[in-house]
């Protein structure tokens, strides 16, 4: 790739990523106010209404989330590739799949999840009219955003994340908007605030297929599909659906564990703690989202060296952003707590300190998979992060066992995020023989070591320094 491709492609890394930061922040901001003052409003039997039952067709929506990941796999290859016949069949095969899981969803949230909604979710006395009303519209809503995934793909494939962030911004402030509106409608509050959010999300996912449609040429629909390409789509996400479904067993017995050994109050330093760490890690991620459109072209072109260039830039400017946030966080996490919550559950400070260590290891594991995906070799990395993250709470449960010490779970975590980092690199490496496998771990090391030493001199700064404020400043 010559000097001013590789220059145009940093520009373009570096405003995406950087309007990516400007929604996130709006929409944390918007979203901290909104969630209270629809509490306000709703009333707390209300909110929990509408969270457990919504909650029972998010549930339907986990495969959604992988086949996500697997269609913006595909298409972003198909545009590295510069095939125009093969972008179009490969979005139109992409759109039948959402197509199929959408009316799958529905049957099932229609037969199973209803019935699930009338016998086993406890609905107070009254409400369930208004249960009813929020479980129909949540699933509109699910069907719409399932058959959205492959036209928000499209806008992350061409690289478009300005126009995605403002879509996003624009989002945000209409859920502002839907708050107002629950202030001056004289009508039940938990119907209104469901039939609301669907006409957002519906509006919203308008535009997203209007800008496709005018922007995109492979986005205009046709009855014409690719037999192979469905399969290779299928294929990818079941690998990634048992290496997610590691993850989410992984953290729900964790979760159970912690409960069973030192009960709910150490449950809840948890939560509150893996909130923290994730707003954090969010800064990070971001990178993630910038970093993937341009490697996965570059492997398509064949750039193997690009690939290489771009995977070491992305771990060290997530890695980077990471330890500027965390770091003084970690340092001053009793004030922060102290200035967030009345009461600082038992646990909730060390646990997020070993939770942020574990996310600087997750975040290098996932970056290299981007590499992974890239070539569509995905078994071999899937399998292993399923088997190991299935196996974590075994592990666990024998050291609770043996030195009843509710830290460790998250110690075990640690090491578990560091394995597999190793792993991933090996078949990055084995995958993509360009890929320069010594400058990656010299850029982990160097980092990791400067952000220690930052790390020993921000702490002693912070005992020379009097007042909370002035010192978390």
């Amino acid at each position: 790739m010559s000097q001013n491709t590789s220059q145009a492609n940093n520009k373009r890394i570096a405003k995406n990523t950087l309007m990516l930061y400007v929604r996130m922040i709006i929409n944390m901001a918007v979203s901290l106010y909104t969630s209270r003052v629809v509490l306000e409003v709703l009333g707390v039997e209300d909110f929990g209404v509408y969270n457990v039952v919504g909650g029972v067709v998010g549930m339907l929506g986990f495969l959604n989330a992988t086949m996500s990941g697997a269609t913006s796999r595909f298409l972003t290859y198909e545009l590295g590739k510069g095939d125009k016949e093969r972008l179009s069949l490969t979005f139109n095969s992409a759109l039948i799949v959402h197509i199929a899981i959408a009316l799958i969803v529905f049957l099932v949230a229609e037969t199973l999840g209803l019935w699930f909604v009338y016998n086993k979710i406890v609905i107070p006395d009254g409400r369930m009219t208004a249960a009813l009303c929020v479980y129909q519209f949540s699933i509109l809503s699910a069907m719409i955003s399932i058959t959205q995934v492959p036209y928000n793909a499209s806008i992350i494939a061409h690289e478009r994340l300005d126009v995605y962030a403002y879509v996003e911004i624009v989002h945000t402030f209409l859920k502002l908007f839907i708050v107002y509106l629950l202030f001056i409608i004289a009508y039940d509050k938990l119907i209104i605030y469901a039939g609301l959010v669907l006409t957002v999300t519906a509006g919203i996912a308008i535009f997203y297929r209007i800008y496709c449609l005018r922007n995109f040429e492979e986005s205009h629909f046709q009855l014409q599909t690719n037999r192979g390409i469905i399969k290779e789509i299928l294929s990818f996400s079941g690998y990634n659906l048992f290496g997610n479904f590691g993850s989410i067993f992984n953290r729900q017995c964790t979760t159970i564990l912690i409960n069973n050994f030192f009960g709910v109050v150490f449950n809840a330093a948890c939560g509150v703690a893996t909130t923290v760490a994730n707003i954090i890690a969010s800064f990070a991620n971001n990178v993630i989202t910038a970093f993937r459109p341009p490697i996965t072209k570059s492997y398509a072109r064949g750039e193997l060296s690009e690939v290489s260039s771009l995977t070491v830039m992305a771990l060290k400017l997530a890695i980077f952003i990471l330890c500027l946030l965390a770091i003084p966080a970690m340092i001053e996490m009793e004030t922060l707590f102290s200035l967030w919550l009345v009461k600082v559950p038992e646990g909730a400070v060390t646990f997020t300190r070993l939770i942020l260590v574990a996310i600087m290891f997750e975040i290098i594991r996932y970056i290299v998979t981007i590499d992974v995906h890239a070539t569509g070799k995905v078994r071999y990395v899937s399998l292993f992060n399923g088997i190991l993250m299935s196996l974590n709470p075994v592990v666990i449960y024998v050291v609770y066992k043996l030195f009843h010490q509710v830290y460790l779970a998250f110690v075990c975590e640690i090491v578990m995020q560091m394995i597999l980092s190793l792993i991933v690199i090996y078949l990055a490496k084995r995958y993509i023989n360009q890929l320069s496998v010594r400058e990656i771990l010299n850029s982990i090391v160097s980092l990791l070591v400067v952000a220690v030493l930052v790390a020993f001199i921000v702490w002693k700064l912070s005992l020379m320094l009097e007042g909370n404020f002035v010192r978390v400043v």
